[in-house]
Parts: C-alpha cells; sequence; structure tokens
C-alpha cells in the first residue's frame, strides 16, 4: 500500500471526527459584515488557527483594518510550496423564520433524493470547503508525519463583505505569501459526480454615467421640441452599445481577446448547457449574446456588457410634465483575458463623448474594476491536478471558466505574480447565501480525498 493509500484510508477512516471538527468551526457565528459578531470572527480564527497549530503549521492572527488574518506556514523550505486561500467569515442569516432549524446548529440532513447533507451558515461558504483542505492535510500528518509539499494558508475574514482589507495586507505581507502556485476552494462542481476546476474568471468594470444638458428641469409645455431631453440622448448612446449581432461597438473593445483551445471549446459544447436547462428557469428562452457563440462560450470566455440601471426627470407618483437636466445609468462590463479595465473605462468615455450632441455634457464615476484572470492552458500543476480529481471521481475532471470575478484571484497575479487553481465540490443546490445552506456529504468526504489527491501531484 502507498503512502496515498494509507492517507486516503485514513481519511475514510476518520470521517467522523472530521464532521465533528467541521461542527465545532461551523457553530461560531462568524458574520462579518454585522459590527455584533466582530468577536465572533475573531473567535473563528483563533479557533481555526489553534487547529492548524495541533498540525504543526505555524498559525498565527494577523491584524487588519477589519477582521483578522488567519496565516499559517508549514516547514519544508519553500521549494514547490503552495498557497492556500479561503475564508472563515459567513453570511447574515436573514431571513431567520426560513431556516428549517437553527443556522449555527449544523446538523446531517436527508434530502428528498436520499441524499445525505450538512446544514449549517457556511456548510459550503466557505468553511466546509477550508477543512477539506485542512483535514486532507490531517491525514497526511498523521500517517506520514508530516505535510507533502511546503504550504502556506491565507484564511480571511471579509470575503462576505468584499474582502476590503485583503489588497492592503497582501501588498504589505508579500514576502510572507511566495508560493509556486495558489489554491482556491471556494467554487464548485459541475454536476454532484462531475470534478471541474475553473481556469478563467471573468473582470469586471463598473461605471456611472450622468449626462446634463439644460441647467435646469424644465417645464415640457414650453421646451418641449426644441430643448435637449438627456434621458434621451442617454438612452441612445446605451442602445448603440450592442449591435444586432450582440457584439460591444465601443472601438477597440474585443482587442487582445483569443479564444481558447479549440479542444476546450469543443469539450465546453459537449456540456448540455442549453438555452432550455440554463435560461427556461428564470423566464428566459433565447441566448442575447453574440451570434454565432454557444451560450456557454458567451458565459465562460466571451466579455459582456449591461445596463444595471437608467433614471432621470420625474419617477414618482401620477404626472409631471418635466424634461429633465440629467439622465443616469450604471453600466458594468464583464472582462476576460486580453483586456485591461483602465483600457476598457477609457473606451467607454470616449464612445460616449464622441455620441453627445450638442448642449450635452457627461460625467463618469469609476465604481471598481478588476483584471479577468486565465490560467494558462499548458501550465504543469493544472494538468496533474485535473488528474488526481479524475482518479478520484472517476470521471474526466472539466476546464471550466466562471462568468463572475473573484478579486483575490487577481491580487495574487497583481501583487505575486502567481497563478491560482480554484478547484472546489460545492454544488448548484447548497443554497448559499441562503436560508438552510447545505453541503453534501460526499462532497465533504470526497473534496477531503480529492485535496489529498492533488497534494500528492503537485508534490511529485
Amino acid at each position: 500500500m502507498t503512502a496515498l493509500d494509507q492517507v486516503l484510508s485514513r481519511i475514510d477512516a476518520d470521517l467522523d471526527n472530521s464532521l465533528e471538527r467541521l461542527f465545532a468551526f461551523l457553530r461560531i457565528p462568524s458574520i462579518s459584515t454585522d459590527p455584533a459578531h466582530a468577536g465572533d470572527c475573531r473567535a473563528a480564527a483563533a479557533h481555526l488557527a489553534a487547529d492548524l497549530r495541533s498540525l504543526g503549521i505555524e498559525a498565527t492572527l494577523s491584524e487588519t483594518a477589519g477582521h483578522p488574518v488567519v496565516l499559517g506556514h508549514s516547514g519544508g523550505g519553500d521549494k514547490g510550496r503552495v498557497l492556500f486561500y479561503g475564508h472563515y467569515d459567513v453570511q447574515p442569516v436573514d431571513p431567520l423564520d426560513l431556516w428549517a432549524t437553527p443556522p449555527f446548529e449544523p446538523r446531517i440532513a436527508t434530502l428528498p433524493d436520499g441524499r445525505k447533507a450538512i446544514v449549517a451558515r457556511g456548510a459550503c461558504d466557505d468553511k466546509g470547503q477550508v477543512m477539506t483542505f485542512v483535514e486532507a492535510c490531517r491525514a497526511y500528518v498523521a500517517v506520514t508525519g508530516k505535510l507533502p509539499l511546503p504550504i502556506t494558508l491565507l484564511i480571511e475574514g471579509e470575503e462576505e463583505c468584499g474582502s476590503k482589507s485583503l489588497p492592503a495586507w497582501i501588498e504589505a505581507n508579500r514576502g510572507s505569501l511566495a508560493a509556486n502556485l495558489a489554491l482556491v476552494c471556494d467554487t464548485g462542481m459541475w454536476d454532484p459526480k462531475t470534478p471541474a476546476i475553473t481556469t478563467a474568471l471573468r473582470g469586471l468594470l463598473y461605471e456611472e454615467v450622468e449626462i446634463t444638458a439644460a441647467d435646469r428641469d424644465l417645464h415640457s409645455g414650453l421646451f418641449g421640441g426644441p430643448a435637449r431631453n438627456p434621458i434621451r440622448v442617454l438612452t441612445k448612446i446605451l442602445g448603440g452599445l450592442h449591435d444586432d449581432d450582440g457584439r460591444i461597438t465601443i472601438p477597440g473593445f474585443y482587442d487582445g481577446i483569443t479564444d481558447p483551445p479549440a479542444e476546450v471549446l469543443a469539450g465546453w459544447r459537449s456540456l448540455d448547457l442549453t438555452p432550455e436547462n440554463f435560461l427556461k428557469p428564470v423566464g428566459l428562452s433565447e441566448p442575447a449574446g453574440e451570434r454565432g457563440r454557444a451560450l456557454i462560450e458567451q458565459l465562460f470566455s466571451r466579455p459582456a456588457c449591461d445596463i444595471n440601471g437608467i433614471w432621470g426627470g420625474y419617477t414618482g407618483a401620477g404626472s409631471k410634465t418635466v424634461i429633465p437636466s440629467k439622465a443616469f445609468a450604471k453600466v458594468s462590463f464583464r472582462l476576460v483575458a486580453g483586456q485591461d479595465p483602465d483600457t476598457i473605462r477609457q473606451a467607454f468615455r470616449a464612445y460616449v463623448r464622441a455620441k453627445l450632441p450638442t448642449d450635452c455634457s457627461a460625467r463618469f464615476e469609476d465604481h471598481t474594476g478588476a483584471p479577468a484572470v486565465a490560467v494558462p492552458w499548458d501550465l504543469p500543476q493544472l494538468a496533474a491536478a485535473r488528474t488526481a480529481l479524475t482518479a478520484e471521481w472517476g470521471r474526466d475532471a472539466l476546464l471550466v471558466g466562471s462568468g463572475a470575478s473573484i478579486p483575490i484571484v487577481a491580487d495574487f497575479k497583481r501583487l505575486i505574480g502567481m497563478d491560482t487553481l480554484l478547484i472546489g465540490f460545492g454544488l448548484d443546490d447548497d443554497r448559499i447565501h441562503s436560508p438552510n445552506e447545505k453541503y453534501d456529504l460526499v462532497s465533504f468526504h470526497r473534496g477531503i480525498r480529492s485535496w489529498a489527491r492533488i497534494l500528492h501531484a503537485l508534490a511529485e
């Protein structure tokens, strides 16, 4: 029996104890957005740090402008070192009356389809996911007396309120975070039997635009016709952001974008993500992105532009015959690898200004910007992790993209120059951020086994 086989057997034999350790962690109501739970957040951090120290990992609470970071280092030098990231904070539990049982009293429930699941706030997002990694480390220490490779752990306490303190903390502590690769376990499986590695995250640019025409609101009976209406100007500009094929019309918008490898695209197209199963449940029927691009491409590897809000003039009860002085809109862009948020921001603003008629001006407000992140397709660690996941689950691990953004991944690349593998075991029905959040027992158990295999593969 190999050392890895012994570690996997240990994980199986110790599952009940692993659950008890997870339950102890879940009982701490570490709600980061609520100042009343600041002490609970610190208690959760201290609890996790003590658990890591029991494995021989030097773990401390590192202070930030907000909740502390748990920073852990194992010995063994820096050759092949990996950095694991997660978070110990959780979402608020409201509305409390929709929980079947108290949210911080974890339990094992049987789902209608017979699956067993851990139910509690934080069960999946992110305490259960963090503990899959910790328990894999524990099994290695128990069997071999050491970890298979040097590991640094960064577990923050503000992910659920925007990680406000983390970029500055990383900047100040980058010397303590040097590693060959980052591992993030805050993502999910493709389905309950198919593992996945997220290899690309779309970036985000969020702009607010204000169009001004006259120097005051005007009476439409006296000025209607001759006076510029900024709502009409703004809607015409925004309506022109997409052509009839769904492509974004801002000059240079697609510069620098490359398609994924043909074999990856072929794999995506075989995944049965269809308008019927993706759009119909939300009351839609037809993809509205670029014509000629598969729905899954539109979501995983193509940029998007959306108008998130638009307002101006009179919107109260009844009527008011007014030509407003100003009109406003919020516009977001989901970006892909090859696009720079600052470049797109300037291109969007230039596009709007070029469309302005006489007597109108534009003012912009920058709300946020983060670049897209993509793992190199030929990264050796990607191939090793994929092989390890495939061995555990008996199905080829999928390489998928994500339409969302995870700013910490961009920070790792920008501040430390480090690529990230996003490997998680959550499921679409885990109800994260909702009442009765769950984490499948199989996800927890085989997640631990998966990390053991991945660590072994990375060490090799």
